[in-house]
C-alpha cells in the first residue's frame, strides 16, 4: 500500500505535521510506502489514483490557501482532471478566532477534490491554533482513528 501525504503550508507547520504523520505510519506498518510532498511540487498529471492520500493544509490570512497549495489548486481548477477513484483524508489547520474562515484553506482543497470525483474518507481532522494542543499531537490522535478503520480497510482492498 502506498500513502501520499500532501501538505499545503505558509509557515511550515503543515510540513512538520506531515513528516510526523509519515513517521507514525511507518511505525504502524512497515509494509506501507509513505511519500511526503509539498503541494507546490505536486502536478496533476502525477497524481497516483491508486495511492491513499492524506492532505494536511493550513489556512492563511483571511481564509486563503497557503502559498504552497496555490499552484496545485490552480492546476486542478484549470485542468479539471477526473479524480474518480482517488481516496483521501483531510486534516486542516486554522485559527478559530477567525470564525468565518477557520480551516477554510483545507476546505477549499477538499471541495475541489470532491468536485473532481475524489472521495474523502474518515473523520475530517482539524487543529485550532487558539487552543493549547500541539498540532502534531492533534494530527496523531486523528491518525489513530484512520489507522484502525480507513487505512486498514484500504490496505486490504
Amino acid at each position: 500500500m502506498k500513502i501520499v501525504i500532501l501538505f499545503g503550508t505558509e509557515s511550515g507547520t503543515s510540513e512538520f505535521v506531515s513528516n510526523d504523520l509519515a513517521d507514525a505510519i511507518a511505525d504502524f506498518d512497515d509494509n506501507i510506502e509513505v511519500e511526503v510532498s509539498d503541494m507546490a511540487d505536486q502536478f496533476v498529471g502525477d497524481i497516483d489514483l491508486d495511492a491513499f492520500h492524506l492532505i494536511v493544509c493550513a489556512t492563511y490570512g483571511e481564509g486563503d490557501l497557503p502559498a504552497s497549495a496555490k499552484p496545485l489548486y490552480a492546476e486542478l481548477q484549470g485542468e479539471r482532471p477526473d479524480l474518480t477513484g482517488l481516496r483521501y483524508a483531510m486534516f486542516g489547520l486554522g485559527d478559530s478566532s477567525y470564525e468565518d474562515t477557520y480551516s477554510l484553506g483545507s476546505e477549499i482543497i477538499d471541495k475541489i477534490l470532491a468536485e473532481l470525483g475524489a472521495t474523502r474518507v474518515g473523520e475530517y481532522g482539524r487543529h485550532d491554533a487558539t487552543g493549547r494542543d500541539d498540532a502534531t499531537d492533534v494530527a496523531l490522535a486523528w491518525l489513530e482513528g484512520l489507522q484502525q478503520s480507513v487505512l486498514t480497510a484500504h490496505a486490504n482492498a
